[in-house]
């Protein structure tokens, strides 16, 4: 199991940590515009934000390959133009894994930025710090653990996304071969000990991200 266990841990830490991050940059982002004011569709977005925690990973991965794909909207013209194609790369899996882990950023960053005191927004907007610097000299700072507790979980979700890796990027050994689809495909050729393995080590590191992520949520933002 050495070089498999090897390649399959590296990957997913691969695409986990690059999913994390586009999840982060997006999910923050959304999220502080929504919490600010009311604007006409806010509830729409927020909807639009949240439906991957609810859709089957299947569902996120044909709308993937819809998008991106060879023949999608937007893949076509990367293959066309640089000659780029997501399918069956780590770096299709991490699209995935960013799409399914970014509502779990989005959301509690949101609750995160909801709960920041207004009266210190407004007094900073009073002393003429625009927008921008409100949120990242006041909302952001004061909220850090809410998003930091929803970015550790959006990592967790990355480090065992399977149906729209799948779906995406395919299950090929040494280069889209997370430790879900290792596990996955142990079980299939009857490697009991492998499998078993492999599910001991996602559990442990699952474990640890949900210990980590309570611990910050119930501490005040």
């Amino acid at each position: 199991m050495g070089p498999v266990f090897a390649s399959a841990l590296a990957i997913t830490l691969k695409v986990a940590v690059t999913a994390t991050l586009c999840s982060f940059v997006l999910g923050v982002g959304l999220a502080g515009l929504v919490s600010r004011r009311p604007f006409p569709g806010r509830g729409l977005l927020d909807a639009v934000c949240a439906m991957p925690l609810v859709l089957p990973p299947t569902v996120l991965g044909y709308y993937l390959l819809v998008a991106v794909g060879r023949r999608g909207v937007f893949g076509a013209w990367l293959l066309a133009t640089f000659g780029v194609s997501l399918t069956f790369t780590w770096q299709g899996a991490a699209l995935a894994s960013a799409l399914v882990g970014f509502p779990l950023v989005f959301t509690s960053a949101r609750a995160a930025f909801a709960g920041v005191d207004a009266n210190m927004q407004n007094a900073a907007r009073t002393l003429g710090a625009g927008e921008l610097a409100v949120f990242f000299r006041i909302s952001l700072p004061l909220a850090w653990r809410g998003v930091a507790a929803g970015t550790l979980l959006a990592f967790a979700r990355a480090m065992g996304e399977f149906g729209a890796t799948l779906m995406i990027a395919g299950n090929l050994p040494g280069k889209t071969q997370t430790l879900s689809l290792a596990i996955y495909e142990a079980v299939q050729a009857g490697r009991d000990g492998d499998a078993a393995a492999l599910v001991l080590l996602t559990t442990a590191v699952s474990l640890a991200v949900l210990l980590g992520a309570g611990k910050l949520a119930a501490k005040k933002y």
